[in-house]
C-alpha cells in the first residue's frame, strides 16, 4: 500500500495549473503501487517525486508520458481530460528516461540532431552551443561509446538546453553526473521553472530548488 503526501497543490482549475492527476491508482504483480493518487504541477514549479525503491516512481513517470496505459484514474493537461489534449501535450513535453538514451556508435552531434529532429528544427550553432555548455566541448564529434557514463549523461541533458517543452519529465537524470554536473544541471532545472516551465523530476539528490515540491510515494 501507498500513502501519497505533497506539497503546494494547488486546485486543480487554478490558472497556472499545467498537469493534474486524481485518483491514480496503479498495481504490478498484484502489489499495489499507489492509490488515491492526487497532484498538481503549475507553471513554474519542481515537482520531485520521492519513494524507495519500487515504490512506482518511474511508473508514475511512465504513465504520465503516456507509455504505461496500466492504471486508473484522471490525468488533465491545464484542466482538461489528457485524452482530449494528447497533441497540445505531447508537443509540449520532453521526457528523459532513467536510461541515458544516446546512441553510443553516434557522436554527441548526431544523437542531437535525430533526437532533436523529432519535435523541431534545431541549427548546428544551438547544438554545439548546448554541448558546449554542458561541458562537452572538443568530445563534440566523439562517438559515444568513447565517453565515460557521465559524459553520456551530459549528452541526453542537452537536450533540455535545446528544447522548446514547456514540461520536462525526467527520471533520475543526475545519475553519472560529477559536483559540477549535479549544480549545473539543477541551475538548469531552475531556468526552466524560472521561464514559466514545469519540471517533473525522480532523483535520490537532495534538490536545492527554490521552486521546489514534493511528491511522496510509499
Amino acid at each position: 500500500m501507498s500513502s501519497v503526501a505533497s506539497n503546494n497543490s494547488l486546485d486543480a482549475n487554478s490558472e497556472g495549473i499545467m498537469l493534474s492527476a486524481r485518483q491514480l491508482f496503479c498495481e504490478r504483480d498484484d502489489r499495489v503501487l499507489f492509490q488515491n493518487l492526487d497532484f498538481d504541477l503549475a507553471e513554474g514549479q519542481v515537482l520531485q517525486v520521492q519513494g524507495s525503491n519500487g515504490s512506482g516512481k518511474t511508473t508514475l513517470l511512465r504513465i504520465l508520458c503516456g507509455l504505461n496505459d496500466s492504471y486508473a484514474g484522471s490525468i488533465r493537461w491545464y484542466g482538461q481530460e489528457i485524452e482530449e489534449q494528447a497533441a497540445a501535450f505531447f508537443a509540449s513535453l520532453l521526457y528523459i528516461g532513467h536510461r541515458v538514451g544516446v546512441s553510443k556508435v553516434l557522436s554527441p552531434i548526431e544523437n542531437l540532431r535525430w533526437s532533436c529532429s523529432l519535435k523541431q528544427a534545431v541549427n548546428e550553432d544551438q547544438i554545439m552551443s548546448a554541448l558546449k555548455e554542458v561541458g562537452l566541448r572538443g568530445f563534440e564529434e566523439s562517438p559515444c561509446y568513447t565517453l565515460s557514463a557521465g559524459q553520456q549523461q551530459r549528452v541526453s541533458l542537452a537536450r533540455l538546453l535545446i528544447s522548446p517543452a514547456k514540461l520536462w519529465v525526467l527520471d533520475e537524470p543526475f545519475t553519472t553526473l560529477d559536483t559540477k554536473g549535479v549544480a549545473q544541471l539543477e541551475s538548469i532545472l531552475q531556468d526552466q521553472a524560472k521561464a514559466g516551465g514545469s519540471v517533473m523530476v525522480t532523483t535520490h539528490h537532495q534538490l536545492t530548488i527554490p521552486q521546489l515540491s514534493l511528491l511522496s510515494l510509499g
